[in-house]
């Protein structure tokens, strides 16, 4: 029955919303009286309007096309776009009205379990958006992403590597392919032969007899800012000039080979998009930080220390932990 509905609203947060839809219906029933008994006022709207028409209803319950769109946006934005018709989306809302109204006549709104479930939906949907609030508060500047560049250009250097891997099949070689030892050896002395005369590295590799996941190399160079290398890997590139190689073997029965191509900086324009969620993400944690420090939250250390670090607890009233040591 709910096909695409709960695929986008988490279970708690179906009451919730439910509950929005139906505060928002209200001011679309038959007018009510005031404690006076006169009518109640009601607003004024344009009946011609595309987004006043009534599409749906539940009882006494309306939901205006625009009420309709809005729901279907706010929960496409959440979970992605909706995978089912217009007509679908329909029949799962009315069912899902349907049964709330039906739970609200039952009083099982006023259950502890779905009080409990409300209160803590509450709690969940006003931290979303006290943490959206913040977050967008966090954005930084187009001023403070230029200064952050240049206090760290160095972090925006990049090289263009090429690489050769060549594994035996040792014990730990790659899904159990390789070569021989003696054949990887005489492959990695040609490979060091070819790029120590300034020849094709690539001739050797192409003419020795091996299957592809034995022996790898980089036609095309590859780039690697700053940080996204291993650190070994990463300092020996750096280390390197245009046009040179070196030999980085940090694991048995495996030849590695590394030649620099090129080396340049990204320059602002390239990087800002980077920058910004590294400035927001670092400015939303103090706000984060300070936000728990002002709240006077306290924990007790017992409760929630590991397992490992908890007390053993007492078999019998009155004997201590020592004394059951």
């Amino acid at each position: 029955m709910f096909r695409y509905l709960p695929k986008i609203i988490k279970s708690q947060s179906v009451c919730v919303l439910v509950a929005a839809f139906l505060a928002a219906g209200k001011a679309q029933q038959p007018a009510s009286t005031t404690s006076s008994g006169s009518p109640a006022p009601t607003p004024v709207t344009n009946t011609s309007s595309s987004s006043q028409r009534v599409v749906l209803k539940v009882g006494n319950l309306q939901v205006t096309q625009a009420d309709f769109e809005t729901m279907v946006r706010d929960l496409e934005a959440q979970q992605g776009p909706a995978d089912v018709s217009r007509q679908a989306i329909g029949d799962n809302y009315a069912s899902l009205l349907a049964l709330s109204q039906q739970a609200v006549a039952n009083h099982l709104d006023s259950s502890p379990e779905v009080t409990r479930q409300l209160a803590l939906d509450r709690t969940q949907i006003l931290s979303n958006a006290e943490f959206a609030r913040l977050k967008a508060e966090a954005k930084p500047t187009p001023e403070e992403i230029s200064a952050y560049y240049s206090a760290h250009l160095d972090d925006y250097d990049v090289v263009q590597l090429r690489r050769v891997f060549i594994w035996t099949n040792q014990e730990g070689s790659k899904n159990g392919h390789g070569l021989s030892q003696q054949d990887a050896s005489a492959l990695a002395a040609a490979v060091r032969k070819a790029f120590a005369s300034g020849t094709d590295v690539s001739k050797p590799l192409h003419d020795a007899m091996h299957d592809p996941e034995s022996v790898v190399f980089d036609n095309e160079p590859l780039t690697f800012q700053r940080g996204e290398l291993p650190p070994k890997m990463e300092e020996a590139a750096f280390a390197l000039k245009v046009g040179g190689w070196t030999e980085l073997n940090d694991a048995p029965g495996t030849f590695v080979f590394l030649q620099l191509v090129k080396r340049s900086r990204r320059d602002l324009k390239e990087v800002s998009s980077q920058i910004e969620k590294k400035l927001q993400a670092q400015k939303l944690k103090e706000e984060l930080d300070n936000l728990k420090k002002n709240a006077g939250i306290w924990m007790d250390e017992q409760y929630f220390a590991p397992p490992s670090q908890k007390p053993l607890a007492s078999t019998q009233p009155g004997t201590s932990v020592q004394e059951k040591q």
